[in-house]
């Protein structure tokens, strides 16, 4: 009969246990990470009455008999399911998508805790902290390097107030871009370079002749003259009592052939002067071969009747190069100051970009990259430089100059520019190296050469000025990206993460805060979203896991249970007194 009273009470203290889990979990619906538990019952040790016994001969066998001597709370189990993910508005909340918990310290690393409440701040000393003030542990960026390397040891998080990054300087220019090879363009200059050259000291502004093939130069409509061996123009110049005919080609058995407009400027200068002594020939700042009879006569000196026909010996006639030469079609009068004759314009194809570069000091100055087309495959390029700055040993020493080639199908075959060595002259670090990728060789993943609009598709850089800390964000790795002042951003730390082998083994300490214990496994220490780990969620916590709706219906079953294991003791109770009372 006692017995009966003794398992009603530890009915009461089991749910009564249960009642102290459940109500726990209900007072904490609203706390940031919380993991909900449950109580586990367990019978108790049995009193034996009889025996059981194996079957024998015709007699059957019989169960053991057993009476229960009740319950008890044998274990809690936290449930570590899913949280909701709740957006907070906070840049330095973040929350815990999957599994895995933060890393803080209360001794800077000496000891972990664990914890699924991701509200962090920054306090006063630029630490990195939770609400107890413990330190979230991870990987800070090495100022040698500038990168955070998540495989060495994790440490507290700590980020200066008022840092600033220093400027850097430019070290790679990467230029992608398609230079037109098509037989029209839109983008093209003048057929001169604006340098002055002693060797061609008859050249109109001082200029010197473009030394690019003339059969890949274009009209002043943008057309390429696309001229063949053999096509060229006939040029008479009629002195008054001699007439003389004279042949342009690229024939090498004719009267003169070009590859140049250097080349036909000058045949045609020895022509002219042939019967006229006074008489100049040059290229204008526009592309346009000049034929200047102006300057005063001589004895030498006589008018040009000048006549321009296509020559087509050989080959049909390129209409486009004799309509730009037929407009020289003149007569000049010796010593007349408007004895002038002009070609049409005499265009090659370019293309240019320009790109922000910067020093030592973080001061701002202007990479310009220009490219002109000499032959089928071949572009001349310039790289240069503002004065006072230099990139060159020798005059212009703001600019230097390459070339750059194709394959057949486009590609990049060959860049003699692969690097320039910068000095800007205001204090700055001189012979900065600035190296420039323009793609890989037979590969297009930078300068290309199609049939399509020359256009630069993609220019960067990797230098920037100095610059003050002004935001900080945190991506789904856990990395504390930093927003400074000069536009610039890059990581300045990362959140370790901890996964366990059995998460229930953990043990709370309060705080939303638990133990390693040795149940729980020892922590696998990463990233985020590597490994097991789940990815973090920043402007976010993760809210309790308690279910009200679960909890609540648990409590209704917790009440039955100690309400029955009540009445069991008044019925043990009502019956002993009715044994007590048969004495009386």
């Amino acid at each position: 009969m006692l017995k009966s009273l003794f398992s009603g009470v530890s009915g009461l203290q089991s749910h009564q246990v249960a009642m102290d889990v459940e109500s726990n979990n209900i007072a904490n619906v609203n706390t940031t990470g919380f993991k909900y538990s449950r109580a586990n019952f367990s019978d108790l040790l049995a009193q034996t009455k009889g025996i059981g016994t194996a079957p024998q001969g015709k007699l059957g066998g019989k169960n053991p008999v057993q009476v229960g001597l009740g319950s008890t709370a044998s274990s809690t189990t936290r449930i570590f399911s899913q949280g909701s993910i709740q957006n907070s508005g906070k840049n330095t909340d973040v929350a815990i998508q999957g599994d895995g918990f933060f890393i803080i310290s209360p001794d800077a690393g000496t000891t972990y805790k664990y914890t699924r409440a991701g509200d962090f701040k920054f306090d006063a000393a630029g630490n990195f902290v939770d609400n107890n003030g413990f330190i979230a542990q991870g990987w800070v960026r090495d100022p040698d390097t500038g990168k955070v390397d998540a495989t060495a040891p994790i440490q507290s998080i700590n980020i200066a107030p008022g840092l600033t990054t220093p400027a850097q300087a430019t070290q790679n220019i990467v230029l992608k871009a398609n230079l037109n090879s098509g037989p029209t363009v839109k983008s093209y200059s003048h057929a001169y370079e604006i340098k002055a050259d002693a060797t061609d000291a008859n050249d109109s502004n001082g200029n010197k002749v473009d030394s690019g093939d003339l059969g890949f130069m274009f009209n002043a409509n943008g057309e390429a003259f696309s001229l063949k061996q053999n096509q060229g123009i006939k040029i008479s110049y009629d002195g008054g009592s001699t007439y003389k005919s004279y042949e342009y080609n690229g024939n090498k058995s004719a009267d003169h052939n070009f590859t140049t407009l250097k080349d036909l400027r000058d045949a045609i200068k020895q022509d002219a002067s042939a019967v006229s002594d006074t008489v100049k020939v040059s290229v204008d700042n526009t592309g346009r071969i000049v034929i200047d009879n102006s300057a005063t006569k001589d004895a030498g000196s006589a008018d040009l009747d000048i006549k321009v026909e296509a020559d087509t010996d050989d080959e049909t006639e390129n209409t486009k190069f004799t309509d730009s030469i037929r407009a020289l079609e003149s007569v000049l009068p010796a010593g007349d100051a408007g004895s002038q004759a002009y070609s049409q314009d005499i265009n090659a194809a370019t293309h240019s970009s320009s790109i922000d570069v910067f020093d030592s000091l973080g001061t701002k100055h202007t990479v310009r990259t220009a490219f002109r087309k000499v032959s089928a495959s071949k572009w001349d390029e310039v790289i240069s430089v503002p004065d006072p700055g230099t990139i060159n040993t020798t005059d212009p020493k703001n600019e230097k100059k390459g070339s750059i080639t194709f394959t057949n199908e486009g590609a990049l075959s060959t860049n003699s520019l692969t690097n320039i060595s910068f000095t800007a002259h205001n204090g700055s670090k001189e012979n900065q190296t600035i190296h420039l990728d323009f793609g890989t060789p037979n590969k297009f993943d930078g300068m290309t050469s199609f049939d399509s609009a020359s256009a630069t598709s993609g220019i960067s850089q990797d230098g920037y000025t100095g610059g003050d800390l002004t935001g900080i964000r945190i991506d789904q790795s856990g990395t504390l990206v930093g927003s400074f002042s000069n536009g610039h951003s890059f990581g300045l730390a990362q959140i370790a993460m901890a996964k366990f082998t059995n998460n229930e083994g953990l043990s709370s300490e309060g705080g939303n805060v638990y133990n390693q214990t040795a149940n729980s496994g020892d922590p696998i220490i990463g990233t985020a979203a590597t490994a097991g780990r789940g990815f973090i969620q920043s402007s976010a916590l993760e809210a309790s896991n308690v279910d009200l709706s679960r909890a609540l219906t648990q409590l209704i079953i917790i009440q039955r249970g100690f309400q029955a294991n009540g009445k069991t003791i008044t019925t043990s109770d009502q019956l002993l007194q009715t044994l007590i009372g048969l004495k009386q």
